[in-house]
């Protein structure tokens, strides 16, 4: 009997432990960051550069679940040529997501995020020198993302997080200075996979 208790100690020790970064009333922040530039090889070519930065933070509303936020801002830039004007976009990014978290150990958790990323942008064309112009209309980009992911507690206020693509739907509408929608420069992408070999990484921190 002093076993059985011994060893039903242990386990509820071990699940409170587990589930104490994901709680009901636990707050989580974090966000992402991410950067990308290219440079072609030919002679006077100009760096084309991506950029985002997304904090977010959620809410657990009941063990292992959690509903938030990211808000944040978006740039691109791809310059133009002697031929061909470039373009530069900057954006307003928001990010609502919903996430579930499943114990694997102590220190390892298992989770799957919903979310619904989305930009609202303006774009402004950029010539040959990497000199940028007026306005030139906006666009709007809408997605859906379901996303799984791991997470590594080294203490129980900090996660870091191995994310993964999973099944992911975007759509991109640009319109010009008049309101028109630009028939060919929008698309509709869908992609299904989970690279293993290029994960997201990412932080989030517990309260």
């Amino acid at each position: 009997m002093k076993k059985l208790l011994l060893s039903l100690v242990a386990v509820s020790a071990f699940t409170i432990a587990a589930q104490a970064q994901t709680e009901k009333g636990k707050i989580i922040i974090g966000g992402n960051v991410a950067f990308d530039t290219k440079k072609s090889d030919a002679a006077g070519a100009k760096s084309n550069t991506n950029f985002q930065i997304v904090p977010s933070v959620g809410y657990f509303v009941s063990d292992n679940i959690a509903v938030g936020t990211g808000v944040g801002y978006g740039y691109s830039k791809t310059n133009g040529t002697l031929t061909e004007l470039g373009n530069k976009n900057t954006s307003f990014v928001v990010n609502p997501f919903g996430r579930y978290y499943a114990n694997l150990s102590e220190s390892f958790k298992f989770f799957g995020q919903l979310s619904v990323p989305m930009a609202f942008g303006k774009d402004k064309a950029v010539d040959a020198d990497g000199h940028t112009g007026a306005k030139t209309g906006t666009t709007t980009e809408i997605g859906v993302a379901l996303s799984p992911g791991f997470a590594f507690y080294p203490t129980k206020k900090i996660g870091i997080e191995f994310a993964l693509n999973g099944l992911n739907y975007n759509t991109l509408r640009k319109e010009d200075m008049n309101g028109d929608k630009v028939k060919g420069a929008g698309y509709d992408e869908f992609s299904f996979g989970a690279n293993f070999f290029s994960p997201k990484l990412g932080v989030q921190f517990h309260f």
